[in-house]
């Protein structure tokens, strides 16, 4: 039987399911149609800040290719919107007049920027629209805004202290722009990371060129430039930041519109079970940062802990694999065929690594607590389990600190600002669920003047570098070895480095040992 398969967005993680699918379309086994809002076919969007201060291309970004896949048998509307969903007749009904059947459909819908309520600003929240001067850099039209002010030497306000928000101003600012990042809080990452390691992360932020405003509470805009857009963002103490560009990076919410619409399930993603179901609908499901896996099962231990989306662009990747292979078995056999796969495994905490020149820094797990909080210690220690520990080095003047919170040996959090080598390590630990050595200053004489390797490089070819793609340094070396010689060749061939960037560096460390290793001629 050939059932159609309808997808509903068509970002990286909707492209990713429509590689995987490619195979049974091209065969016939299946009909696929993807619906995309946008007029571009999918894109990584995590890296439309390098595109908007001119460090890669359109064309570098791109995941798909329209033509190519309508060429091999996908049915792909781009620059459509869709207006509702129709469970009963199982039919998607689009803003154009008209429809699409599914046999499938499966919501890949992202999220959206969240946009703050300021005076000077006031956009339909469903469809925002910003005015001049205000962008909040999450498609291609905005890059083209942010490469007009960085060419221009202009001065950029970022207001946000995430990371996506820092790493506009570090790039911003590497390229010449002269950069302000306004955040609420004492310190950048404030929900991620420690008091100790923000601390050190605005000192050194603030010595790669990024001025700092923190403890800051914006209030509104004001247009008074000559175009009549933004000239300064207005803070509750009176004071104002003057600027040409504000970039609103405030996070995203993910998309449950045409959910809620059609009846759905949702909190703050689209409610799906262990198999990416939607509840109590078995012919719709829901990826990637609009979906978030929590089942409707009351004695589900996993789901009753379990945080909503990640945000992040690899478990939304794991998320279109497991499902196309989920699809087609659905589409080979019986349900009790497919639900014989083996249900996605739970992900992991996220790790949060931010490079730019002169700054390195490696966030994972829950780094609060303090090596004099007690109380914190000693909560949840019962029925043997080991209290939490602490190990903490700092070294504010010279940019450096290093949080380690076990338990049991066992990291259960982390903080790394220009400790690059430590850092490599101890993600790599933190991701294996390996003990940590009993002296843990072992860990920080990897920084140490007498250690030569590659920053964040290791020695281990099982070690994984591209965390988003979840490539190993064993698989780069393999393609290296094949021919590769440049990052793009590597990602086309590996898919290493086509998620955040952050490997990057070291894929090209890899490349770079394959080559001096090589005897000469």
């Amino acid at each position: 039987m050939s059932e159609q398969i309808v997808i509903v967005g068509f970002g990286p993680v909707a492209a990713r399911l429509v590689d995987e699918l490619l195979p049974a379309v091209r065969g016939g086994q299946v009909r696929l149609t993807v619906i995309g809002q946008e007029a571009d076919a999918a894109y990584n969007r995590v890296l439309v800040a390098d595109l908007g201060v001119g460090r890669t291309t359109a064309e570098a970004l791109a995941l798909a290719d329209a033509a190519a896949l309508i060429a091999e048998g996908v049915d792909v509307r781009l620059g459509v919107k869709v207006k509702r969903v129709d469970r009963a007749r199982q039919q998607v009904l689009l803003a154009d007049g008209t429809s699409a059947h599914y046999d499938r459909l499966v919501f890949a819908t992202g999220s959206r920027p969240v946009i703050p309520n300021l005076a000077g600003i006031n956009p339909d929240p469903a469809a925002p629209v910003l005015p001049a001067g205000v962008t909040a850099l999450r498609d291609l039209r905005d890059a083209e805004v942010l490469r007009k002010a960085v060419a221009g030497r202009k001065r950029v306000v970022v207001l946000g202290g995430g990371v996506l928000g820092l790493e506009t101003a570090l790039a911003a600012a590497e390229e010449g722009a002269t950069v302000t990042v306004v955040h609420n809080g004492p310190h950048p990452l404030g929900r991620n990371i420690d008091r100790g390691g923000g601390a050190v992360l605005a000192a050194s932020l603030r010595n790669c060129g990024v001025r700092m405003a923190g403890n800051a509470r914006s209030t509104g805009v004001e247009h008074n430039a000559p175009d009549g857009g933004f000239s300064a963002l207005l803070l509750d103490d009176g004071s104002a930041i003057d600027g040409d560009l504000l970039v609103l990076s405030c996070g995203v919410r993910p998309r449950t519109e045409l959910a809620e619409g059609c009846g759905l399930s949702t909190a703050t993603g689209i409610l799906v079970d262990h198999r990416l179901r939607a509840h109590h609908e078995p012919h719709i499901f829901a990826i990637g940062d609009c979906a978030e896996v929590r089942c409707p099962e009351p004695d589900c231990i996993e789901c009753r802990t379990a945080r909503g989306p990640s945000g992040l662009v690899g478990p939304g990747w794991r998320q279109a694999e497991w499902l196309a292979e989920y699809l087609l078995l659905l589409n080979e056999g019986s349900q009790e065929d497919a639900d014989s796969l083996p249900a996605l495994p739970q992900e992991k905490p996220g790790v949060i690594v931010l490079k730019a020149r002169g700054l390195n820094m490696a966030v994972a797990g829950d780094n609060a607590a303090e090596p004099w909080d007690e109380d914190v210690l000693t909560a949840g220690a019962v029925n043997g389990r080991p209290r939490l520990q602490i190990a903490q080095w700092a070294d504010p003047e010279h940019g450096r600190y290093v949080k380690m919170t076990t338990r049991g040996g066992v990291l259960e959090g982390l903080v790394s600002v220009g400790m690059p080598r430590t850092a490599g390590e101890l993600v790599q630990l933190f991701e294996r669920g390996g003990e940590l050595p009993a002296d843990r200053s072992l860990l920080l004489r990897l920084d140490g003047p007498d250690q030569l390797a590659p920053s964040g490089a290791s020695n281990d070819p099982e070690s994984t570098v591209c965390r988003c793609a979840g490539v190993s340094g064993g698989k780069i070396t393999e393609a290296v070895t094949g021919g590769c010689s440049t990052v793009a060749e590597v990602s086309s061939a590996t898919r290493a480095g086509t998620g955040c960037g952050g490997c990057h560096e070291d894929i090209k460390g890899l490349i770079e040992k394959h080559f001096q290793a090589a005897p000469a001629a």
